[in-house]
Protein backbone atom coordinates (compact mmCIF):
# COMPACT_ATOMS: atom_id res chain seq x y z
CA UNK A 1 0.00 0.00 0.00
CA UNK A 2 1.36 3.41 -1.00
CA UNK A 3 0.24 5.82 1.73
CA UNK A 4 0.29 9.59 1.50
CA UNK A 5 -0.81 12.21 4.03
CA UNK A 6 -2.49 15.56 3.48
CA UNK A 7 -2.13 17.91 6.43
CA UNK A 8 -4.60 20.78 6.62
CA UNK A 9 -2.65 23.69 8.08
CA UNK A 10 -4.61 26.76 7.07
CA UNK A 11 -6.65 29.07 9.24
CA UNK A 12 -5.82 32.14 11.28
CA UNK A 13 -6.41 30.76 14.78
CA UNK A 14 -8.32 33.83 15.97
CA UNK A 15 -9.36 32.12 19.20
CA UNK A 16 -5.73 32.10 20.35
CA UNK A 17 -5.21 35.83 19.95
CA UNK A 18 -3.02 37.65 20.92
CA UNK A 19 -0.49 34.81 20.73
CA UNK A 20 -1.88 33.73 17.35
CA UNK A 21 -1.50 36.31 14.59
CA UNK A 22 -1.94 36.01 10.79
CA UNK A 23 1.71 35.26 10.03
CA UNK A 24 2.05 32.91 13.04
CA UNK A 25 -1.32 31.25 13.67
CA UNK A 26 -2.03 28.50 16.15
CA UNK A 27 -0.76 25.61 14.00
CA UNK A 28 2.72 27.18 14.18
CA UNK A 29 2.57 27.65 17.96
CA UNK A 30 3.72 25.26 20.73
CA UNK A 31 0.29 25.06 22.33
CA UNK A 32 0.33 21.34 23.20
CA UNK A 33 4.01 20.99 24.10
CA UNK A 34 7.48 22.24 23.28
CA UNK A 35 7.08 21.96 19.49
CA UNK A 36 4.63 23.77 17.19
CA UNK A 37 1.44 21.85 16.53
CA UNK A 38 2.30 21.36 12.85
CA UNK A 39 5.69 19.87 13.70
CA UNK A 40 4.04 17.51 16.17
CA UNK A 41 1.59 16.47 13.46
CA UNK A 42 4.36 15.52 11.03
CA UNK A 43 6.33 13.70 13.75
CA UNK A 44 3.17 11.75 14.62
CA UNK A 45 3.35 10.17 11.17
CA UNK A 46 6.86 8.72 11.73
CA UNK A 47 6.92 5.11 10.59
CA UNK A 48 3.56 5.47 8.84
CA UNK A 49 4.05 8.06 6.10
CA UNK A 50 7.53 9.20 4.98
CA UNK A 51 8.10 12.97 4.60
CA UNK A 52 8.42 12.67 0.83
CA UNK A 53 4.79 11.50 0.69
CA UNK A 54 3.36 14.33 2.80
CA UNK A 55 1.58 17.34 1.36
CA UNK A 56 0.74 20.35 3.51
CA UNK A 57 -2.07 22.74 2.60
CA UNK A 58 -1.74 26.19 4.09
CA UNK A 59 -2.14 29.89 3.33
CA UNK A 60 0.13 31.86 1.03
CA UNK A 61 1.34 33.97 3.95
CA UNK A 62 2.67 30.87 5.73
CA UNK A 63 4.49 29.02 2.96
CA UNK A 64 7.99 30.15 3.93
CA UNK A 65 7.42 29.58 7.66
CA UNK A 66 6.03 26.09 7.09
CA UNK A 67 8.87 25.16 4.74
CA UNK A 68 11.43 26.39 7.27
CA UNK A 69 9.80 24.45 10.11
CA UNK A 70 9.69 21.20 8.11
CA UNK A 71 12.66 21.00 5.74
CA UNK A 72 12.17 17.24 5.44
CA UNK A 73 8.91 17.79 3.51
CA UNK A 74 9.65 18.67 -0.14
CA UNK A 75 9.10 22.39 -0.68
CA UNK A 76 6.99 21.64 -3.78
CA UNK A 77 4.56 19.74 -1.55
CA UNK A 78 3.78 22.71 0.67
CA UNK A 79 0.72 24.04 -1.14
CA UNK A 80 -0.59 27.59 -0.83
CA UNK A 81 -4.37 27.64 -1.12
CA UNK A 82 -5.38 30.52 -3.44
CA UNK A 83 -8.15 31.37 -0.99
CA UNK A 84 -9.60 29.98 2.22
CA UNK A 85 -12.44 27.73 1.03
CA UNK A 86 -12.65 25.14 3.84
CA UNK A 87 -11.61 21.51 3.61
CA UNK A 88 -13.47 20.06 0.61
CA UNK A 89 -11.64 22.06 -2.10
CA UNK A 90 -8.31 21.64 -0.33
CA UNK A 91 -8.61 17.86 -0.09
CA UNK A 92 -9.89 17.57 -3.65
CA UNK A 93 -6.81 19.46 -4.82
CA UNK A 94 -4.51 17.27 -2.73
CA UNK A 95 -6.14 14.06 -3.93
CA UNK A 96 -5.97 15.18 -7.56
CA UNK A 97 -2.29 16.12 -7.27
CA UNK A 98 -1.42 12.83 -5.58
CA UNK A 99 -3.43 10.84 -8.14
CA UNK A 100 -1.26 12.31 -10.89
CA UNK A 101 1.92 11.18 -9.13
CA UNK A 102 0.70 7.91 -7.58
CA UNK A 103 -2.67 6.83 -9.04
CA UNK A 104 -3.16 3.87 -6.68
CA UNK A 105 -2.34 5.80 -3.51
CA UNK A 106 -4.21 5.69 -0.22
CA UNK A 107 -4.50 9.04 1.55
CA UNK A 108 -4.67 10.03 5.19
CA UNK A 109 -6.19 13.45 5.86
CA UNK A 110 -5.46 15.15 9.16
CA UNK A 111 -5.46 18.59 10.71
CA UNK A 112 -2.43 20.40 12.11
CA UNK A 113 -4.14 21.68 15.27
CA UNK A 114 -4.93 18.57 17.30
CA UNK A 115 -3.69 17.37 20.64
CA UNK A 116 -3.18 13.60 20.61
CA UNK A 117 -2.40 11.74 23.81
CA UNK A 118 -0.87 8.58 22.33
CA UNK A 119 0.90 8.77 18.98
CA UNK A 120 1.34 4.99 18.78
CA UNK A 121 -2.41 4.41 19.23
CA UNK A 122 -3.04 7.16 16.67
CA UNK A 123 -0.90 5.39 14.09
CA UNK A 124 -2.60 2.08 14.90
CA UNK A 125 -6.04 3.59 14.25
CA UNK A 126 -4.76 5.20 11.05
CA UNK A 127 -3.43 1.85 9.81
CA UNK A 128 -6.75 0.19 10.59
CA UNK A 129 -8.63 2.93 8.73
CA UNK A 130 -6.34 2.61 5.71
CA UNK A 131 -6.85 -1.16 5.68
CA UNK A 132 -10.63 -0.80 5.79
CA UNK A 133 -10.55 1.85 3.05
CA UNK A 134 -8.53 -0.43 0.80
CA UNK A 135 -10.35 -3.70 1.54
CA UNK A 136 -13.89 -2.37 1.18
CA UNK A 137 -13.21 0.53 -1.22
CA UNK A 138 -14.87 3.04 1.12
CA UNK A 139 -14.14 6.39 2.70
CA UNK A 140 -13.22 6.03 6.38
CA UNK A 141 -13.39 8.43 9.28
CA UNK A 142 -11.84 7.78 12.67
CA UNK A 143 -13.92 8.47 15.76
CA UNK A 144 -13.02 8.46 19.44
CA UNK A 145 -15.17 7.95 22.50
CA UNK A 146 -16.28 11.32 23.92
CA UNK A 147 -15.04 12.32 27.34
CA UNK A 148 -17.49 15.19 27.88
CA UNK A 149 -20.73 16.60 26.47
CA UNK A 150 -19.04 19.10 24.18
CA UNK A 151 -21.43 21.13 21.99
CA UNK A 152 -18.60 22.44 19.80
CA UNK A 153 -17.70 19.09 18.20
CA UNK A 154 -19.18 16.74 15.63
CA UNK A 155 -20.61 13.35 16.60
CA UNK A 156 -20.99 10.11 14.63
CA UNK A 157 -23.58 7.41 15.29
CA UNK A 158 -22.07 4.10 14.11
CA UNK A 159 -24.18 1.53 12.30
CA UNK A 160 -23.63 -2.07 11.22
CA UNK A 161 -20.25 -3.85 11.46
CA UNK A 162 -17.98 -3.71 8.41
CA UNK A 163 -14.93 -5.80 9.20
CA UNK A 164 -12.99 -3.96 11.91
CA UNK A 165 -15.08 -0.84 11.24
CA UNK A 166 -18.76 0.05 11.22
CA UNK A 167 -20.96 1.85 8.77
CA UNK A 168 -22.11 5.38 9.63
CA UNK A 169 -25.76 5.92 10.52
CA UNK A 170 -25.67 9.66 10.98
CA UNK A 171 -23.55 12.72 11.64
CA UNK A 172 -24.66 15.21 14.28
CA UNK A 173 -22.81 18.52 14.16
CA UNK A 174 -22.45 20.68 17.29
CA UNK A 175 -25.43 19.42 19.32
CA UNK A 176 -26.69 21.12 22.46
CA UNK A 177 -25.11 19.71 25.65
CA UNK A 178 -28.28 17.78 26.53
CA UNK A 179 -28.34 16.11 23.12
CA UNK A 180 -24.59 15.48 23.28
CA UNK A 181 -25.18 13.60 26.54
CA UNK A 182 -27.90 11.50 24.88
CA UNK A 183 -25.62 10.78 21.91
CA UNK A 184 -22.90 9.56 24.25
CA UNK A 185 -25.37 7.23 25.93
CA UNK A 186 -26.24 5.82 22.50
CA UNK A 187 -22.60 5.08 21.69
CA UNK A 188 -21.82 8.07 19.48
CA UNK A 189 -18.21 8.96 18.74
CA UNK A 190 -16.48 12.26 18.25
CA UNK A 191 -15.61 12.85 14.60
CA UNK A 192 -11.89 13.55 14.86
CA UNK A 193 -11.40 14.58 11.24
CA UNK A 194 -8.81 11.85 10.67
CA UNK A 195 -9.84 10.36 7.32
CA UNK A 196 -8.52 7.55 5.11
CA UNK A 197 -9.39 6.72 1.50
CA UNK A 198 -8.03 5.80 -1.87
CA UNK A 199 -7.48 8.95 -3.88
CA UNK A 200 -9.38 7.52 -6.85
CA UNK A 201 -12.36 6.58 -4.69
CA UNK A 202 -12.41 9.97 -2.97
CA UNK A 203 -12.28 11.87 -6.26
CA UNK A 204 -15.07 9.67 -7.59
CA UNK A 205 -17.29 10.30 -4.56
CA UNK A 206 -16.50 14.01 -4.55
CA UNK A 207 -17.35 14.22 -8.23
CA UNK A 208 -20.65 12.45 -7.61
CA UNK A 209 -21.81 14.27 -4.47
CA UNK A 210 -19.88 17.51 -3.88
CA UNK A 211 -22.07 19.87 -5.90
CA UNK A 212 -20.22 22.80 -4.32
CA UNK A 213 -17.13 21.74 -6.29
CA UNK A 214 -18.83 20.94 -9.60
CA UNK A 215 -18.08 24.24 -11.30
CA UNK A 216 -14.38 23.91 -10.51
CA UNK A 217 -13.62 20.39 -11.77
CA UNK A 218 -12.73 21.42 -15.36
CA UNK A 219 -10.19 23.93 -14.07
CA UNK A 220 -8.64 21.39 -11.69
CA UNK A 221 -8.39 18.81 -14.48
CA UNK A 222 -6.60 21.42 -16.60
CA UNK A 223 -4.14 22.19 -13.80
CA UNK A 224 -5.64 25.63 -13.12
CA UNK A 225 -5.67 25.58 -9.32
CA UNK A 226 -6.53 29.26 -8.97
CA UNK A 227 -9.42 28.79 -11.37
CA UNK A 228 -10.61 25.76 -9.39
CA UNK A 229 -10.64 27.67 -6.10
CA UNK A 230 -12.32 30.66 -7.73
CA UNK A 231 -15.13 28.49 -9.10
CA UNK A 232 -15.95 26.35 -6.05
CA UNK A 233 -18.17 27.23 -3.11
CA UNK A 234 -16.41 27.00 0.27
CA UNK A 235 -17.56 23.91 2.13
CA UNK A 236 -16.29 21.30 4.56
CA UNK A 237 -15.52 17.83 3.24
CA UNK A 238 -17.81 16.38 5.91
CA UNK A 239 -20.77 18.22 4.41
CA UNK A 240 -19.85 18.01 0.74
CA UNK A 241 -18.88 14.34 0.63
CA UNK A 242 -19.06 12.33 3.85
CA UNK A 243 -22.65 13.16 4.77
CA UNK A 244 -23.81 12.31 1.22
CA UNK A 245 -21.78 9.30 0.12
CA UNK A 246 -23.10 5.74 0.50
CA UNK A 247 -19.56 4.40 0.90
CA UNK A 248 -18.57 5.47 4.40
CA UNK A 249 -17.26 3.66 7.45
CA UNK A 250 -15.99 4.65 10.89
CA UNK A 251 -13.11 3.15 12.86
CA UNK A 252 -12.90 3.70 16.62
CA UNK A 253 -9.52 5.03 17.72
CA UNK A 254 -8.06 4.24 21.12
CA UNK A 255 -6.18 7.52 21.56
CA UNK A 256 -6.95 10.66 23.52
CA UNK A 257 -7.84 13.46 21.13
CA UNK A 258 -8.70 17.12 21.53
CA UNK A 259 -9.54 19.74 18.97
CA UNK A 260 -7.56 22.68 20.32
CA UNK A 261 -10.23 25.25 19.66
CA UNK A 262 -9.66 27.88 22.34
CA UNK A 263 -7.52 28.91 25.28
CA UNK A 264 -9.74 26.83 27.57
CA UNK A 265 -8.54 23.67 25.82
CA UNK A 266 -5.08 24.11 27.33
CA UNK A 267 -6.55 23.29 30.74
CA UNK A 268 -7.36 19.83 29.32
CA UNK A 269 -4.27 19.10 27.27
CA UNK A 270 -1.36 20.64 29.17
CA UNK A 271 0.01 19.71 32.54
CA UNK A 272 -1.46 21.89 35.28
CA UNK A 273 0.01 22.97 38.59
CA UNK A 274 -1.38 21.94 41.98
CA UNK A 275 -4.15 24.53 41.70
CA UNK A 276 -5.22 23.56 38.19
CA UNK A 277 -3.45 26.36 36.31
CA UNK A 278 -1.56 26.28 33.02
CA UNK A 279 1.37 28.68 33.39
CA UNK A 280 3.73 29.32 30.46
CA UNK A 281 6.52 31.86 30.05
CA UNK A 282 7.63 34.79 32.16
CA UNK A 283 4.86 34.50 34.73
CA UNK A 284 4.45 34.70 38.51
CA UNK A 285 1.21 33.47 40.05
CA UNK A 286 -0.08 33.81 43.59
CA UNK A 287 -1.23 30.86 45.67
CA UNK A 288 -4.81 32.06 45.26
CA UNK A 289 -4.93 31.61 41.45
CA UNK A 290 -7.12 28.69 40.38
CA UNK A 291 -8.04 26.93 37.11
CA UNK A 292 -6.58 29.66 34.92
CA UNK A 293 -4.38 29.95 31.82
CA UNK A 294 -1.54 32.46 32.26
CA UNK A 295 0.81 32.83 29.27
CA UNK A 296 3.44 35.42 28.44
CA UNK A 297 5.86 35.31 25.52
CA UNK A 298 8.17 38.04 26.75
CA UNK A 299 7.19 40.67 29.33
CA UNK A 300 6.71 39.60 32.92
CA UNK A 301 3.11 38.96 34.00
CA UNK A 302 2.09 38.63 37.66
CA UNK A 303 -1.41 37.58 38.72
CA UNK A 304 -3.13 37.01 42.04
CA UNK A 305 -6.64 36.44 43.34
CA UNK A 306 -8.24 35.12 40.16
CA UNK A 307 -10.13 31.95 39.26
CA UNK A 308 -11.26 30.55 35.90
CA UNK A 309 -9.51 33.22 33.85
CA UNK A 310 -7.34 33.52 30.76
CA UNK A 311 -4.51 36.07 30.87
CA UNK A 312 -2.22 36.27 27.84
CA UNK A 313 0.51 38.76 26.99
CA UNK A 314 1.94 38.48 23.46
CA UNK A 315 2.73 40.56 20.37
CA UNK A 316 2.20 43.85 22.17
CA UNK A 317 -1.31 42.98 23.39
CA UNK A 318 -2.82 41.70 26.61
CA UNK A 319 -5.95 39.56 26.81
CA UNK A 320 -7.93 39.12 30.01
CA UNK A 321 -11.17 37.12 29.92
CA UNK A 322 -13.04 34.45 31.89
CA UNK A 323 -12.81 30.88 30.69
CA UNK A 324 -15.86 29.76 28.76
CA UNK A 325 -16.00 32.95 26.68
CA UNK A 326 -14.13 31.81 23.57
CA UNK A 327 -17.13 32.60 21.37
CA UNK A 328 -16.72 36.30 22.20
CA UNK A 329 -13.07 36.52 21.25
CA UNK A 330 -13.51 36.78 17.48
CA UNK A 331 -15.66 39.90 17.78
CA UNK A 332 -13.16 41.43 20.19
CA UNK A 333 -10.24 40.75 17.83
CA UNK A 334 -12.13 42.40 14.97
CA UNK A 335 -12.64 45.50 17.13
CA UNK A 336 -8.95 45.57 18.02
Amino acid sequence: MSVWAAILAGGSGTRFWPLSVPDRPKQLLPLAGEQPLLVQTVRRLDGLVPPERIVILTGALLIDRVAALLPEVPRAQVFAEPRAASTAPALAWAAHWISQHDPGAQLLSLHADWAVGDDRAFRSAARTALGVAEEYDVLVTVGVKPTRNDPALGYILPGKPLGTARTVRRFVEKPRPTRAALLRQRGALWNTGLFAWGVARFLGEAGAYARELKAGWPALAAGDVSGFFAAVRPTAVDVAVLERTKRLAVVTGGFRWDDIGSWDALLRIRRTDARGNVVVGNVTVGDDVRRSVIWSESEHVAVTGIEDMVVVRANGHTLVMPTGRADHLKDLVERV
